[in-house]
């Protein structure tokens, strides 16, 4: 009968420890590229690698392509949940000793046939999308013979594996807790995003049905886009045309970067928050904490999506099942309280 294939076989062909070996194999400790892949090398060859993945008990991803959109690369106070979630994927990647080949679009647009081309010439195990969901893109990477994971974005068409935090719920969660304060006018201010902002209005259309209230879709106002600039310009339009905001006693915005706006607006109107009005934001960026008064919100785990991508990416590899179907993971938010909401007075 054939000797299996041990660690220490490995070890030994690879000329390392069998500490090493291990935490190659599986991703325990930070080691050299050259390292790593002599170890993997040398598990493929003596068959010790085949029959580990039928287990699934090893990290099979060595490289990965990052595919980012240009607006996304700079690194800057208005691009702070970009920002959080690459942090989080480098770390993890450099606790695992993944290797990550950046690739950043020209445009606003990824090229997916520009990053099939690279993602093969670096012989990649994987692709990382950020923020970037267009159907053409995701055609396109869905015919690369290799797993594709798009990370803050939808795939309806469930062609690739996708991770995005819990949109829906999050904003049904805090329209919810507002609902239960007392406020019934609550305004949303948000803009014209991907489908992932698109989720925050339907969790907050969820949370009136949920009461059995109307949807107050007369409450929806629309910035020119996310950043701060555009949430503060839309208020003081509404507030030129309308003094009482609609009527509103609570303001929901779809993101952070549009509350503060929102929250400078009306201060600048010595409308006084929240006595006069509550603010609720979506995202949990570090400014907030700052703010005049501090910004309650709705925290999305920018930091846990990068890890949760690999860990698709693998399972993919370690399947090796061309009939897999794509999953689709969300992760939860929470609400953080702090001095902007109170209930109507």
């Amino acid at each position: 009968m054939e000797r299996k294939v041990n660690l220490k076989d490995v070890a030994r062909d690879a000329d390392v420890s069998l500490s090493t070996a291990s935490h190659a194999l599986n991703g325990t400790a930070p080691l050299t590229i050259e390292v790593r892949e002599r170890v993997l090398d040398s598990a493929k060859r003596l068959g010790y690698l085949d029959r580990r993945r039928k287990k699934a008990t090893i990290a099979a991803l060595h490289v990965l392509l990052l595919a980012i959109p240009d607006d996304a690369a700079p690194e800057s106070d208005l691009n702070l949940v970009s920002w959080t979630i690459l942090n989080g994927l480098r770390r993890e990647c450099e606790r695992r000793g993944i290797r990550i080949v950046p690739y950043v679009s020209s445009g606003r647009r990824i090229d997916g046939a520009e990053v099939r081309q690279i993602a093969i010439s670096e012989r990649a195990d994987g692709i990382v999308v950020l923020n970037d969901d267009q159907p053409e893109l995701i055609r396109s990477l869905a015919s690369a013979d290799m797993p594709v994971v798009i990370v803050n974005g939808e795939d309806p068409a469930m062609l690739v594996d996708t991770v995005t935090p819990e949109n829906r719920f999050g904003a049904r969660l805090g329209i919810e807790h507002l609902l239960a304060l007392g406020h019934r006018r609550i305004l949303h201010l948000t803009w014209k995003g991907r489908t992932t902002i698109q989720r925050r209005y339907d969790g907050f259309s969820d949370a009136y049905f949920a009461a059995q209230l109307p949807v107050p879709k007369d409450m929806i106002i629309e910035a020119e886009g996310y950043e701060p600039r555009h949430g503060e310009a839309a208020i003081n339009a509404l507030l030129h045309r309308d003094p009482t905001l609609k009527g509103a006693t609570a303001v929901f915005c779809a993101a952070d970067n549009l509350a503060l706006g929102c929250l400078k607006a009306l201060a600048d109107r010595d409308i006084r928050v929240p006595d006069a009005i509550s603010v609720l934001g979506f995202d949990d960026i570090v400014p907030g904490e700052f703010s005049r008064p501090p910004l309650s919100t709705v925290s999305v785990p920018t930091d846990r999506l990068g890890a949760a991508a690999l860990a698709l990416i693998e399972q993919r590899l370690i399947a090796n099942d061309p009939q897999r179907p794509a999953h689709r993971l969300e992760l939860g938010c929470h609400l953080v309280l702090r001095g902007s909401i109170a209930p109507p007075r």
